[in-house]
C-alpha cells in the first residue's frame, strides 16, 4: 500500500449563526412541516434542492448510498424514480427499506428520513415517464444501469440507435424503470445553531399517529 500524507479537516469549521427550531414552532405532522422547509429552500434560490442520498443494504448488509432526486412528495411519503435492475433496485427488492438524507448547506439544514419502501404502480410510472426529457426516455433503454460496460462509446452508439428506432414516435416506458415511495416512520429536522448546539427535532410514528422530540446535538 502506498504512503501517503495525512490530510487533516480537524480545523475545518464553521460557527453556525441561525434562526432556531423548536417543538411549540413545528406542525404536527412532519410531512406538512418538510413541506414548509422545502418551500423555504426553493425561495432561497438554492441548486437541486430537491436533490437526497439514498441509502440501501445489500444482501451482505453493506451500506450503499447515492443522490437521487426527490420528484415528489405527499402523505404517501417521499417518491423517486429508477431502474429496478440497478444496484438499488435489487437492494430494495431484497430489503425493502431505506434513508434518505436532505442537506440544504446555505440554510444549515438536514433532514434525515426512515421508512419502508414500495414499488408504484405502473399508471404513474407511465405518467412520469411521459414528462421526462426525450432524452432522458431514451437513455432509460440505452444505460444497463449498474453493469459493467466496456466504455462509453458502446452507451453513446445504443442510444442512437434507439434515437433511430424511436424517431418520430413516443418512447415507451422500459418495465425494469419506474418509482418508490419511501413512507417514512422516522423524520427529523436538524437546524444548525452556534457553539455546535443545534436543535434537533425527530418525528417517530407508532400506532398511526407522529410524536415528536427534541434530541441532544
Amino acid at each position: 500500500m502506498r504512503d501517503t500524507d495525512l490530510m487533516d479537516l480537524g480545523n475545518l469549521r464553521e460557527q453556525y449563526q441561525s434562526e432556531g427550531l423548536d417543538l411549540p414552532e413545528v406542525d404536527a405532522d412532519p410531512i406538512v412541516q418538510f413541506q414548509n422547509w422545502f418551500a423555504q429552500v426553493e425561495a432561497a434560490g438554492l441548486w437541486e434542492p430537491n436533490a437526497m442520498v439514498v441509502s440501501t443494504v445489500d444482501s451482505f448488509g453493506w451500506p450503499a448510498a447515492r443522490i437521487v432526486l426527490l420528484k415528489a412528495i405527499d402523505a404517501r411519503g417521499f417518491v423517486f424514480f429508477s431502474n429496478y435492475e440497478s444496484d438499488k433496485g435489487r437492494e430494495l427488492a431484497a430489503t425493502p427499506r431505506a434513508a434518505l438524507t436532505f442537506f440544504w448547506t446555505e440554510l444549515r439544514r438536514q433532514v434525515r428520513v426512515r421508512g419502508d419502501v414500495r414499488r408504484l404502480g405502473d399508471a404513474e410510472n407511465e405518467a412520469h415517464f411521459a414528462t421526462r426529457p426525450r432524452g432522458s426516455q431514451i437513455g432509460a433503454w440505452a444505460s444497463p444501469q449498474s453493469e459493467i460496460v466496456a466504455g462509453r462509446q458502446l452507451l453513446e452508439e445504443r442510444f442512437g440507435e434507439l434515437e433511430a428506432l424511436y424517431e418520430g414516435a413516443d418512447v415507451p416506458r422500459p418495465a425494469h424503470w419506474g418509482g418508490y415511495a419511501v413512507e417514512p416512520h422516522m423524520i427529523e429536522f436538524w437546524q444548525g445553531r452556534e457553539n455546535r448546539l443545534h436543535d434537533r427535532i425527530r418525528y417517530d410514528l407508532a400506532d398511526g399517529k407522529w410524536a415528536t422530540v427534541r434530541l441532544a446535538p
